[in-house]
């Protein structure tokens, strides 16, 4: 039987000795602050809206139909203040009009486009961008949340003229933004980090010495049972987490203006995250023959997700094969989860992204409990 007791104790013992340890605290708490006060730094002066050019092919428009959609469109881009559309020529080659203006940021509307769209049928914008820059990123995910709008609100139309649903398609990542800066997508990357660094790092070291050293065996003869002990140390990094986090958002906010929205669907994101990468840690650490095998593990698991799953730069902007690898990598939908509450407020996309960390949680952990063992140590 499970005693919060005891778990409370071991708690306060993991406290002490994270307190005492400097190379902790500095990785737990400093080294997030100090990489968003860097970050910051350098893309604190991206905070007007992002340039890119619009080619409207729309000829239907001149042709006395009752709503030119590319017209609203366009409108509902600029809207947004994230972008600002510079029309081009219908004559001019779109291609070599980037090229002369030094952009490669934009989007084709082509030919009939109000007239397809009006008839139920399914439309195509194309999208022009450089995938190593960031601010095709943000056109691309600005461009789908718009479209992603203008398909939920064709449902609800009641115009005659539409017979069927109509639907605009386009390619990219969904971003919703209002005057939103490289700072407010950078937060939830470094909070990701905080939640897994710190709990991965030092649950690897510490499972991995102590099979070495017998110290389980030792535990193993007082009352403390293994899930209790698991549990204080995911309690403990559970504190550490909600600690990095309120460094690192007001730090992004009051150093740079940043905007964050803060809500109680960030909660369980910081919750289920210590608790995926305490479980992984002692899992990588319990299999591992000895601490110099898990450290290696531990690299091999922490790193690629680390770079891949979002933390400093988009996942969007990466080739394809790379974005589906960091598909499956758990620190993603943490990270995607985060930044789909924190800035934009799609708490629909950020449920779906908590369910799967949900799974992936559960799953490791009963795999740390089940390989983690106490009394055979």
């Amino acid at each position: 039987m499970i005693s919060g007791a005891r778990i409370i104790a071991d708690l306060k013992v993991t406290a002490r000795g994270f307190l005492r340890s400097r190379v902790g605290v500095f990785f737990s708490l400093i080294f997030p602050v100090i990489l968003i006060l860097l970050f910051g730094a350098i893309f604190s002066g991206g905070s007007g809206p992002v340039t890119a050019y619009v080619q409207n092919n729309d000829q239907t428009c001149h042709q006395g139909v009752p709503v030119c959609v590319s017209t609203e469109l366009i409108a509902a881009l600029n809207s947004t203040k994230a972008l600002t559309l510079i029309p081009v020529p219908t004559s001019a080659n779109f291609t070599q009009y980037l090229l002369s203006h030094s952009s490669s940021d934009g989007l084709i509307i082509p030919t009939n486009f109000t007239s397809q769209f009006l008839a139920g049928a399914k439309v195509n914008i194309t999208l022009y961008g450089n995938p190593a820059s960031t601010t095709s990123a943000i056109v691309s995910g600005v461009t789908n949340e718009v479209v992603n709008a203008f398909n939920l609100q064709a449902v609800r139309l009641t115009l005659p003229e539409v017979q069927k649903i109509p639907t605009i398609g386009v390619s990219g990542t969904t971003i919703k933004s209002t005057g939103t800066k490289e700072i407010d997508f950078l937060i939830p990357g470094l909070i990701g980090f905080a939640v897994l660094i710190s709990p991965m790092f030092a649950m690897v070291n510490i499972s991995s010495q102590y099979k070495r050293d017998k110290l389980f065996k030792q535990l193993s003869l007082t009352p403390l049972t293994k899930a209790e002990w698991l549990l204080s140390r995911i309690l403990w990094y559970i504190l550490v987490t909600f600690g990095a986090f309120t460094l690192l958002t007001l730090a992004g906010v009051y150093l740079f203006g940043a905007h964050v929205a803060l809500s109680v669907y960030i909660i369980p994101f910081l919750l289920l995250g210590p608790f995926l990468f305490v479980s992984l840690g002692m899992l990588v650490g319990t299999v591992s023959n000895s601490p110099e095998s898990a450290a290696v593990v531990g690299n091999l698991i922490t790193f690629p997700m680390m770079f891949l799953s979002g933390t400093f730069f988009p996942v969007s902007t990466m080739p394809q094969f790379l974005q589906s690898f960091a598909h499956v990598l758990p620190l993603y939908y943490i990270i995607e989860g985060l930044t789909n509450v924190m800035t934009y407020g799609n708490f629909g996309a950020a449920t779906t992204d908590l369910g799967i960390v949900f799974v992936i949680a559960v799953v490791i952990f009963y795999l740390a409990i089940r390989f983690f063992k106490w009394r055979e140590d």
